[in-house]
């Protein structure tokens, strides 16, 4: 059990220089990280959000944030797998029954992992959700459709799936790994966050008991934090790629670079050139990590008062701090080729980890309409939609 913020970010520290050393291997290999997330669930920062009445630590969203901007600069795959967990953690949070609250966060306290089945592929738009949660005879409901990158699906007890029932409303039906009907196949191949096996989940006639179907309708009925603190892991991701980047250009160019025959120094970190465009780099690392902090503390002031005014501010200062953030560590891992020299490309260095994953990561939403969004408010003062991505 961790039992405050200031014990959860030293355990998220400690975890991150654990997970370092091994990051490219595994990457290279595609080897995935059962032991590492093992090793991460057995000290408890998985259950850090569970309420306090609950028994948890209940930490801030500043201080989760920093738990992940830690994870994501030492190993950017890993840092991804429980992303979507803390997502329906929370919804639990919003809309869960005392009964299901009291269930579930017990689960969690007890070491088991939520992953996730939401996104479908092939659909009209990200929201066309297909899935379907069709009501039995005896008052359970049969889950059938099927999901694609579901980060965390393959290393979860639990698998919240995303789907609408027969009114079309949107529910979260929470299902046992193991249940029959139940399939997750690893056939993620994307060129980024390898480790993630962000893969298939197939729902053939699979049956949920009541109790295990959340509302998930409901969140978006009022002011609401469910987009804003998912977007923030995000961000926090990004800006733990950025940092992770920035750490290895300057371990290759103070340890291996050659200096440029035209500095005239006998090392490349004395080269003044490569001082200013690490002094560059950095302030954009400095700035998405500020962002990310400013983002965090939004959302814990609108946590206190939520309302629509709160609810707007956070929102918009995640969506500005994701936005800087993934052009950061973007532009951070590619500039480390352009710091390093030619070596930096050899494959078996796997310096482009980095970049794969910053690109592979930032996809996941588009930082244009975030912009838009920001734009609309500062100009005309329109609060962002309730659509749970902001």
């Amino acid at each position: 059990m961790i039992r405050d913020d200031a014990e959860a970010l030293r355990t998220a520290a400690q975890l991150a220089e654990e997970f370092r050393p091994g990051a490219s291997g595994r990457d290279a290999r595609r080897e995935l990280p059962r032991a590492e997330l093992d090793r991460l669930t057995a000290t408890g920062l998985l259950a850090v959000t569970v309420p306090a009445e609950h028994g948890g630590a209940d930490v801030c969203a500043a201080t989760l944030a920093e738990v992940f901007r830690l994870l994501a600069s030492a190993d950017a795959s890993l840092a991804q797998i429980p992303q979507s967990h803390f997502v329906y953690v929370n919804v639990l949070r919003q809309q869960g029954s005392p009964e299901q609250q009291a269930f579930f966060f017990a689960e969690v306290l007890g070491g088991r992992r939520f992953g996730n089945a939401q996104s479908e592929a092939g659909t009209k738009h990200l929201q066309d959700i297909r899935t379907r949660l069709s009501t039995a005879e005896d008052g359970s409901y049969l889950l059938t459709g099927v999901k694609n990158y579901s980060t965390g699906a393959l290393f979860a007890d639990w698998i919240p799936v995303l789907a609408r029932a027969e009114d079309d409303l949107l529910h979260v039906a929470y299902v046992p790994a193991d249940a029959p009907g139940l399939t997750v196949t690893d056939d993620w191949d994307g060129m980024g966050q390898r480790t993630t096996a962000s893969g298939t989940v197939e729902l053939a006639d699979v049956v949920v008991p009541a109790a295990h179907v959340v509302p998930h309708h409901l969140t978006f009925t009022g002011p609401q934090l469910h987009g804003a603190i998912a977007q923030l892991l995000h961000t926090a991701i990004d800006a733990g790629i950025a940092a992770g980047a920035l750490a290895e250009a300057v371990e290759f160019v103070t340890t291996r670079s050659r200096p440029w025959f035209e500095s005239g120094y006998d090392t490349a970190a004395e080269d003044p050139l490569l001082i200013q465009r690490f002094g560059e780099l950095d302030l954009r690392r400095r700035a998405a990590d500020a962002l990310l902090a400013t983002a965090a503390r939004a959302v814990d002031a609108a946590r206190a008062g939520l309302d629509d005014d709160s609810v707007a501010e956070a929102s918009i200062a995640v969506a500005a701090a994701k936005a800087y953030a993934g052009s950061a560590a973007l532009e951070i891992a590619d500039a480390l080729f352009e710091v390093s020299g030619t070596r930096a490309a050899l494959d078996s260095l796997n310096l482009h980890r980095h970049w794969r994953d910053a690109r592979t990561h930032t996809l996941h939403d588009p930082a244009r309409w975030k912009i838009q969004h920001i734009g609309r408010y500062v100009l005309n003062g329109t609060r962002p939609p309730r659509h749970g991505l902001l």
